[in-house]
C-alpha cells in the first residue's frame, strides 16, 4: 500500500509512519495542501491522509480539489482519511467527501481501524 501523508507537523507524519509501517507499505510526504493534487495525478497512491490545517491550502480543499478532478477525469478517484482538530469538524469531512476521518490526538489502533474504514473495509470512523 502507498499512502500520501499531506501535513506540515512533523509529529503527525511520525504518528501516522509509525502506527502504519510495514514490509508492503510506503509513504510519500508532502507539507502543502496545494501539492496533493499534482501528487495524486503522478503517482496514484492507496490512501490520502490529509491534515484539516495545512500551510496555504487547508485539508477540506484539498480533498474537494481532488473530489472535482476526479469527476472531472484529470485524475484518479482516491480513498480519503481526514485529520480533524475537534469533534465539531466531522461535518467539514463530510461536506468535502472524505472516506473516513480520525479527531486528533489519535493513538495507532484508533488511525488503523480509520484507516481500515477510509480504504472500505470497515465501519466509518468518527
Amino acid at each position: 500500500m502507498h499512502i500520501l501523508i499531506a501535513a506540515d507537523a512533523d509529529y503527525v507524519v511520525n504518528d501516522i509512519v509509525s502506527a502504519l509501517s510495514g514490509p508492503d507499505t510506503s509513504f510519500t510526504v508532502c507539507h502543502e495542501g496545494r501539492d496533493v493534487s499534482p501528487i495524486v495525478a503522478e503517482r496514484t497512491p492507496d490512501l490520502v491522509i490529509l491534515d484539516l490545517q495545512i500551510g496555504s491550502m487547508g485539508g477540506m480543499a484539498a480533498t474537494m480539489a481532488l473530489r472535482l478532478d476526479a469527476s472531472a477525469g484529470k485524475a484518479p478517484d482516491v480513498k480519503i482519511l481526514m485529520l480533524l482538530d475537534r469533534a465539531a469538524d466531522i461535518h467539514l469531512a463530510k461536506r468535502s467527501a472524505a472516506n473516513a476521518w480520525i479527531v486528533k490526538p489519535f493513538d495507532a489502533l484508533t488511525l488503523q481501524v480509520a484507516v481500515d474504514a477510509a480504504m472500505g473495509t470497515a465501519p466509518v470512523a468518527g
